[in-house]
């Protein structure tokens, strides 16, 4: 069975759980505040369903983003709920637990509020890197910004995306790059609230490349690529190399969404082995092949470190490294988990990040 309607009707068993738990819980109180409950769970969901599927309807800018933040922010909240509900059930098995019902309500409550702090709240980390390998004209440092999975759409709130701008700026990059997935689900919300004015306050000298990740496809990736080119300084690489003047090679993988891309070996036909090269490359599968083909640095991102724990053991499972700094041979990676949130504005057990690069070039 496809995992989408694995997860659809998990999501619905686990409302009909909170239903018959609430129902219990609240069979003292009048009517009318249990009437109330039913319909704000119900229009919950129903604001899930159709924050997906009529993603790129134009609705009113204020319909959307109610529709997406209570929609997503109710998958969240039914998956805590769900967690401590049933070990308030195990729990009553041994000993009366009569307010197991509150007592989950308000701790859910409670995570969600230090998960949205910790969304509006993103750090900076700092890797410091040398690469065997010189640039041109002596140059022997750069500094680059990369980040990944921001998600720009009906989430997007134009306050925390400047703020964001303001703090990548504040680093005084050389050059930024993009390790995928910077529009959402759609470009109508991004067009609609005009984000590219912010993205175009990014500033490095160096420019500002970036590679789709699935969420493009998701979005119509040759309309993203479009939008960049037309609207934005951002420059989308698609199996493609581009060599600096500082003989700093990047090299921009499309994503494993198009099943048809070109092996890394083939687009690294063009690349020259004494310059140091970083790739990019959205979803960080099967790391040794960077290694093989001489590659200095990779970065990617997609994985969101599972955003929210307990997916953080998942994504830990499913890809040999989900998060963070590794060296492999000569070969250094770096796996973000990302900027902004795909879905719910909630940080829970992971950290929203953008990453500096202060890398030393060297024989």
């Amino acid at each position: 069975m496809n995992i989408f309607f694995i997860l659809i009707a998990l999501y619905i068993g686990g409302n009909i759980y909170i239903f018959f738990r609430g129902k219990a819980a609240l069979s003292a109180f009048p009517k009318r505040v249990k009437a109330a409950c039913l319909i704000i769970q119900c229009l919950a969901v129903l604001s899930t369903f159709i924050s997906f599927f009529f993603r790129d309807v134009a609705f009113p800018l204020w319909f959307t983003r109610l529709i997406y933040s209570f929609g997503n922010g109710w998958l969240v909240f039914t998956l805590y709920m769900v967690l401590l509900l049933a070990v308030t059930d195990i729990i009553g098995i041994f000993r009366k637990f009569r307010y197991g019902f509150f007592v989950s309500l308000l701790l859910t409550f409670s995570i969600l509020a230090y998960g949205y702090y910790k969304y509006w709240n993103p750090v900076k980390e700092e890797i410091d890197i040398t690469i065997g390998k010189p640039l041109k004209n002596g140059l022997a440092s750069l500094k680059i910004v990369a980040l990944s999975d921001l998600h720009l759409g009906s989430g997007s709130y134009k306050n925390w995306l400047q703020q964001r701008v303001d703090e990548i700026n504040d680093c005084k990059p050389d050059l930024i790059l993009i390790g995928g997935d910077l529009i959402d689900n759609s470009l109508v919300p991004v067009r609609n609230t005009v984000l590219e004015d912010i993205v175009n306050r990014l500033q490095a000298p160096m420019g500002i490349y970036a590679v789709p990740g699935n969420h493009e496809y998701f979005s119509n990736v040759d309309e993203c690529k479009k939008w960049m080119d037309e609207n934005t300084p951002i420059r989308m690489l698609r199996d493609e190399v581009v060599t600096l003047p500082c003989g700093l090679q990047i090299v921009g993988r499309d994503d494993r969404q198009n099943r048809r891309r070109l092996p890394l070996e083939r687009v690294v036909e063009q690349v020259n082995d004494t310059l140091p090269t970083v790739l990019l490359d959205h979803q960080p599968s099967d790391l040794g092949v960077a290694a093989r083909n001489n590659i200095d640095l990779q970065f990617s991102g997609h994985t969101h470190h599972g955003q929210i724990w307990p997916l953080t053991l998942l994504t830990d499972r499913l890809f040999e490294l989900s998060y963070g700094f590794r060296k492999i041979g000569n070969t250094c990676y770096y796996v973000s988990s990302g900027l902004g949130l795909w879905g719910p504005p909630f940080r829970i057990g992971t950290q929203s990040e953008f990453v500096v690069f202060n890398i030393s070039f060297k024989e």
